[in-house]
């Protein structure tokens, strides 16, 4: 569809024909002091659905909870729990050359709503993975990833993990927290014989913002090549 001209100078960006203009921001976006947000002409509102009508009875184990939050993020759900079988998220690998898949893995802890709810007390839950795209970097025997939602375990406080996995074996090798989730492809620059990784993180009262991570100086080496 064709953008407001105080938008975009594109002919064009994602939307349906035909619907009003309606920019949808990041999480985080304008919530800082320094940098508030920009001012866009409101839309009009929309007239809300006309609602099905109730069947007689409607309820029952699949029905949502009133007042709400019935979804839990995952569409269909029976008692707030997700009908689609997890892995929820995941990283694979492919063989570009035989067109094989080569490994899969679950990315991201399993989410906080998962975990913690009442039908699951007592049951031991793998990673399930998250929900969610997220871009990635490849270095010479890395893939590096963020989390794509936040969560709490006991492993970490309330945030995301910055993952690296063995490109050839999908293994995880590494994490290091970060306080909100990703929200823009990571990217990894050598300065002075140093390899970093940037990433921009934000979302719910999160402003956005870029973090960079490296190795202590004493655990770095002379490279060949990016690592």
């Amino acid at each position: 569809m064709a953008p407001p001209k105080e938008f975009s100078d594109l002919d064009y960006v994602m939307g349906t024909a035909g619907q009003t203009f309606r920019a949808i921001v990041g999480g985080g976006e304008g919530e800082s002091a320094d940098s508030p947000r920009p001012n866009r002409p409101a839309a009009p509102p929309t007239p809300p659905p006309t609602p099905p009508p109730a069947a007689a009875g409607a309820g029952g184990r699949g029905a949502a909870p009133a007042g709400g939050g019935g979804g839990g993020g995952f569409g269909a759900t029976v008692q707030g729990l997700s009908i689609v079988k997890p892995p929820y998220g995941q990283i694979v690998g492919i063989n570009l050359d035989k067109g094989e898949l080569m490994w899969s893995t679950p990315h991201g802890d399993t989410p906080d709503g998962v975990r913690n709810h009442p039908a699951l007390r007592g049951v031991n839950i793998p990673k399930t993975g998250q929900s969610g795209n997220v871009g990635v970097v490849v270095t010479k025997t890395l893939v590096i990833a963020g989390d794509p939602i936040v969560t709490t375990t006991p492993e970490h406080p309330r945030g995301a993990m910055l993952r690296a996995y063995d490109k050839n074996t999908g293994k995880e090798v590494g994490a290091v927290w970060m306080p909100a989730q990703q929200s823009g492809s990571p990217m990894t620059y050598m300065v002075d014989g140093r390899q970093y990784i940037v990433v921009a993180v934000s979302g719910g009262n999160y402003s956005g913002e870029y973090i960079a991570f490296s190795l202590p100086a004493s655990a770095t080496r002379t490279p060949t090549g990016g690592q």
